[in-house]
């Protein structure tokens, strides 16, 4: 197969946007009457302790939830998108004899654990009036570090499954692996500082609705992209196929 990687780059970012564009609009649906309303929170709280915010801010809140969160989550979108090709480029015919689409949906489903599903556990997103601001980096440190951990825990997951194949068969040493994994991540619970940063008499029902909305955010996200993305990267990848791969052998 001769593709050039800069191809599936470009279908990746594409995919990335109309990932975006799905994302944006279950967030502005579920998320951001969450946000007024922690918001409404936070203002009454103020209010209450007789705190005064200043002048009005800059950008409007509807400015915020309509063109500033759409930007933010295509931009978003379109970097995820680019880096999920990349990843696909390098998984493509090295992780079993899967197809594109098959391919794109494993290298998206471990992304969507290790991006998403591994620092959500442990540091879920809070609306506004949850968290101190003067923490509000070292929260993001830590929220970076278990990311990272979860990508570094993942390929060493994957190695241990390769190097074990051989001896215990595929689907016994891709199991150890998963839960080896999933150990390690569970290690990493417990020695990573918690952040409690809940304030007293916030509504613990607003604040859920608010993490499984940002969760419902990410999950379109990934879905979408999987398909979309798998769909574009068989179509490029079919017509590149040298006429020896393209046969199949018959019985």
């Amino acid at each position: 197969m001769n593709l050039s990687p800069r191809v599936l780059l470009l279908r990746g970012m594409l995919a990335g946007l109309l990932a975006g564009v799905a994302a944006f609009l279950v967030a502005y649906l579920l998320g951001e009457s969450k946000v007024d309303a922690a918001i409404a929170i936070e203002e009454a709280g103020a209010a209450v302790a007789g705190h005064d915010h200043g002048d009005e801010p800059p950008v409007s809140r509807a400015l915020q939830a309509t063109a500033g969160l759409g930007t933010g989550v295509l931009l978003y979108g379109v970097a995820l998108g680019g880096i999920a090709a990349l990843a696909f480029c390098f998984a493509l015919g090295r992780v079993g004899r899967f197809g594109p689409r098959a391919t794109a949906a494993l290298v998206t489903g471990a992304l969507f654990v290790t991006v998403t599903l591994v620092p959500f556990f442990k540091y879920p997103a809070n609306p506004p009036a949850v968290g101190d601001p003067e923490t509000a980096a070292r929260r993001t440190a830590l929220y970076l570090l278990m990311i990272a951990l979860g990508a570094l825990l993942a390929a060493a997951a994957l190695v241990l499954g390769r190097r074990l194949a051989p001896r215990l068969g595929g689907w016994n040493a891709s199991v150890v692996a998963a839960l080896a994994f999933v150990a390690a991540v569970g290690l990493s619970y417990v020695f990573l500082p918690a952040v409690d940063e809940v304030p007293a008499g916030f509504p613990a029902a607003l604040l859920w609705q608010f993490r499984l909305a940002s969760l419902a955010i990410q999950a379109t996200l990934w879905t979408t992209f999987g398909l979309v993305f798998g769909y574009l990267a068989e179509r490029a990848i079919a017509p590149a196929l040298t006429p020896k791969e393209a046969v199949q052998p018959t019985s």
